[in-house]
């Protein structure tokens, strides 16, 4: 591929603790001491059904509080990079971000009790974790993650814009095309 590295050695790689998929579950009184640490919040959208149904009853109410803690997490400090726990979830960004923003999975019904409502994650940092937090991690943050002149162009163009709308319509917004390093390499069929 062009402009972009190889992966780096394992010795500039950063330390990142992956909460979604391993360590979902944070005490409290660790919480602060993250803020050095890149955290992998690959949130699973479409598991909060599960969680109500098949986890909390096992871990009981204090515990089952501690489950991604992505907003006491942000408020200490720490750097959050999104990812898809996919073939478990939706490898949908935009439906992670959902989840992220509403903690209420898409479609869910009127009324679904959302899930640990202070762990909320605006837009605007759900996007950073999914770009410039994932490329932190990866140590390509100054190849990429943001829009930046000198940066790979790697974009997507959307059908809206997810901020002026309801945050309970992120999910429904789709892609119309993706371009990688400048380059379209997926167009919608409609786009």
């Amino acid at each position: 591929m062009g402009r972009r590295q190889a992966q780096p050695s394992v010795h500039r790689r950063r330390h990142h603790a992956v909460l979604a998929r391993h360590g979902r579950h944070r005490h409290p009184p660790d919480r602060p001491r993250s803020p050095p640490l890149a955290l992998s919040a690959a949130r699973r959208p479409r598991r909060e059904r599960f969680e109500y149904e098949l986890t909390l009853p096992f871990l009981g109410a204090e515990r089952g509080s501690w489950q991604y803690p992505f907003g006491d997490l942000l408020r200490a400090g720490a750097t959050l990079a999104a990812g898809s726990d996919w073939p478990v979830s939706s490898p949908d960004p935009l439906q992670a971000l959902h989840v992220a923003v509403n903690r209420v999975e898409p479609g869910a019904p009127q009324g679904t009790p959302v899930f640990l409502p202070g762990q909320r994650l605006d837009l605007g940092t759900a996007i950073a974790a999914y770009t410039a937090g994932t490329a932190y991690v990866n140590h390509l943050d100054d190849l990429t993650g943001s829009i930046t002149v000198g940066k790979a162009a790697d974009l997507v163009v959307l059908d809206r814009d997810p901020f002026a709308g309801p945050a309970e319509e992120i999910a429904a917004t789709r892609v119309l095309e993706t371009f990688v390093e400048g380059r379209r390499v997926h167009p919608a069929d409609d786009a």
